[in-house]
């Protein structure tokens, strides 16, 4: 994973509540085995009709959108089955961080750990953000070593995440970069065990 420690990026509102993990990757395209490849079928049931045409009604599928790197959204963000493809899908597609004003517990890890950073704020603050983003091209900037959402109007959010998490996308490590970190203590443990 690359190391996460500030993004500047377009925002694109998903202005809804309860987005499970079904709508963010549906089911039928969870036959591959590797990361890469899920991003063409996000949202897809919103993004396309029965003839996989784009539905002009969706606003992903807007112009003023393409390249945007902030996803926002309502509560309880990445609810229903755990499957890590719903993170894999937000990432493919270009998503950096996806904030919300809560999240499912199991989908908010899985995005640590693939190298997404999860926001939570306020109602009212997503509220700001949203509207900001309906109305014009909108550009977050997200400091995670401060732990600031800003843009360049005078908005400014804080928020928590637990530092275990932090510090893995600070570094850009996985669980696996996190265990050979202490490889010295490892190799320690080992040496003693077998004397």
């Amino acid at each position: 994973m690359e190391p996460f420690k500030e993004h500047k990026g377009l925002v694109y509102p998903l202005n809804r509540s309860n987005i499970d993990t079904d709508q963010i990757i549906p089911k039928q395209f969870l036959k591959r085995i590797e990361r890469q490849g899920f991003g063409q079928f996000l949202f897809y049931n919103w993004r396309f009709d029965d003839d996989g045409n784009p539905r002009e009604d969706f606003s992903l599928n807007d112009p003023k959108y393409d390249g945007a790197s902030i996803l926002v959204s309502g509560e309880n963000f990445g609810c229903g089955s755990s499957r890590e493809h719903a993170p894999w899908a937000i990432q493919d597609y270009g998503f950096k961080v996806v904030i919300a004003s809560s999240f499912a517990d199991i989908f908010y890890s899985n995005c640590s750990k693939n190298g997404i950073l999860p926001i939570q704020l306020s109602e009212q603050e997503i509220s700001n953000i949203v509207s900001n983003a309906e109305s014009t091209n909108y550009y977050l900037t997200v400091d995670l070593e401060n732990q600031v959402v800003s843009d360049s109007e005078g908005f400014k959010a804080t928020f928590e995440l637990v530092n275990y998490l932090r510090e893995m996308l600070l570094k850009g490590w996985d669980e696996i970069a996190v265990t050979l970190s202490h490889s010295d203590k490892i190799t320690s443990f080992e040496e003693q065990s077998h004397s």
